[in-house]
């Protein structure tokens, strides 16, 4: 090879080379660069311990009652709890368990955490970054958006800053510190995976889904920006295994503000109810009740004399909006009438008959318990076998039935046989109170209409069992 030749190949050669470690470094500093924040916002964020009476039940080494919780969150919290030592006389210790993490949020002393890892707590006690111990006051919880609020004696502490959860953008980057499995000040970072995700029996809390590591001893913990801003207070896990999967769950720091700011002024937190259950329109409703796609929150039971019946909400009415706001998911409804105050107005706009009008309805203040609504005992009325299309034989209400179902008619099915109704799982003792979007008054109007239903079209039929209204839909062949 001669000498020009080999020259050339070696400035080929380096020029590559520079443009390999150039591309490198543009690499490397595309990557966020989390020490700063850490070492900024670590010092506010605190362990959080209790002592705990142990309740007679747990004398068999029993775990607590975890039975609010989601099934597939439940694993995750039990293994969160360590057993509890014995004394050498054999009998259970009262000790100290340190449970989770939390955040400083004023110098004097306010500390937010989640509500399950101080719930039920005798004291409570908040550890600094620096080690030193302070014994907190359980200023106020709410379980249903899994808040609380401590204060402990201080003067000067340190501080998060706190961000606004609005503008925090999907795929964003994100860092948690906390305490997992007691591992003080552990740091984990992830992205945005999903905002105003709703889980299982959580119907106020529009969580942001991360795949931040978030493990036992996490909950309660901070989730922040990039700018160092608190986003989020990290709450749940999904999993399987008891142990992170990939999927985490944080409460808007928006939602965790409000709660914190009622319960430091009023000690509890209100927020708006409409006072009916609904449940999700899936393809087969939104074609039965004339949508064009799937959408909305279906209204499945109105309460009596409250705000939605005040307001003249029916049931069978597809709630599209609320000021403005579209309901695209039936979950979203939930959180947008939680974040109004008794009395406020809210604009539906909602589908009646296949037509679209408007409702102003003044919202009421959410009762501390949920209402039970029972169901009725044995049906006494006339029984009407309705035509072998849908395979069942029903009777009318009687009046005890319908005050207890707050119904004005409707009918009990006696009994299921071959058909429609058996393929769709409705039971003997399942009230109808709605058949193809109508009424129902007596048992023979159920079977004038059951005569008369469509053929390979999706109709809805809305059924109380044991006190809980839902709409199902079905299909009758040819």
């Amino acid at each position: 090879m001669s000498i020009p030749r080999l020259k050339s190949y070696l400035s080929m050669f380096a020029a590559v080379l520079m443009l390999g470690q150039a591309l490198a470094a543009q690499a490397e500093e595309a990557l966020p660069d989390f020490t700063t924040l850490v070492e900024q916002a670590s010092p506010a964020v605190v362990n959080i311990s209790t002592k705990q009476k142990l309740p007679d039940r747990l004398a068999g080494g029993q775990m607590p009652d975890l039975e609010g919780l989601p099934p597939m969150f439940r694993e995750f919290f039990e293994r969160s709890i360590p057993q509890q030592p014995r004394s050498p006389r054999g009998d259970r210790q009262r000790e100290a368990q340190s449970l989770g993490s939390g955040f400083i949020i004023s110098s004097d002393g306010y500390v937010l955490t989640n509500n399950h890892v101080v719930a039920d707590a005798d004291e409570i006690i908040v550890r600094l970054s620096d080690r030193s111990e302070l014994q907190a006051k359980l200023v106020g919880t709410d379980p249903r958006t899994d808040v609380a609020l401590l204060k402990v004696d201080g003067k000067n502490l340190p501080t998060v800053k706190l961000g606004d959860s609005e503008k925090l953008k999907v795929g964003e980057w994100v860092l948690a510190i906390g305490s997992p499995f007691g591992f003080d000040h552990s740091v984990t970072k992830g992205i945005v995976s999903a905002k105003g995700r709703t889980l299982p029996n959580e119907t106020y809390v529009p969580f942001i889904q991360t795949d931040v590591a978030i493990n036992p001893g996490n909950s309660g913990g901070p989730l922040f920006n990039m700018k160092g801003e608190v986003v989020g207070i990290n709450s749940q896990i999904f999993t399987r295994s008891g142990g992170f999967m990939g999927l985490s769950f944080a409460i808007p720091i928006d939602v965790a503000l409000d709660v914190s700011n009622q319960l430091k002024k009023d000690g509890k937190v209100s927020r708006g109810w409409l006072g009916v259950v609904i449940q999700e329109v899936n393809k087969d409703l939104a074609e039965s009740f004339g949508l064009d796609k799937p959408a909305g929150a279906l209204v499945a039971q109105v309460l009596e004399n409250g705000p939605a019946a005040k307001g003249g909400l029916q049931v069978g009415d597809v709630i599209l909006s609320m000021n403005g706001q579209p309901i695209v998911m039936s979950a979203d409804l939930p959180h947008l009438v939680g974040s109004l105050k008794d009395g406020e107005k809210a604009k539906l706009e909602i589908i009646r008959n296949g037509k679209r009008q408007t409702l102003d309805v003044a919202v009421g203040a959410m009762p501390d318990d949920d209402a039970d609504i029972g169901s009725g005992t044995g049906p006494e009325g006339t029984a009407e076998r309705s035509s072998n299309r849908l395979g069942v034989s029903v009777s009318d209400l009687t009046a005890e039935q319908k005050k207890t179902l707050e119904l004005k008619g409707g009918v009990v099915i006696k009994e299921v046989q071959d058909g429609p109704a058996a393929l769709i799982g409705l039971r003997p003792g399942d009230v109808i109170s709605h058949l193809n979007n109508q009424a129902i008054a007596s048992a023979k109007q159920f079977t004038e209409i059951a005569k008369e239903l469509p053929k390979n079209r999706s109709v809805s039929m809305r059924v109380l069992r044991q006190g809980r209204a839902s709409f199902i839909t079905f299909k009758l062949a040819e």
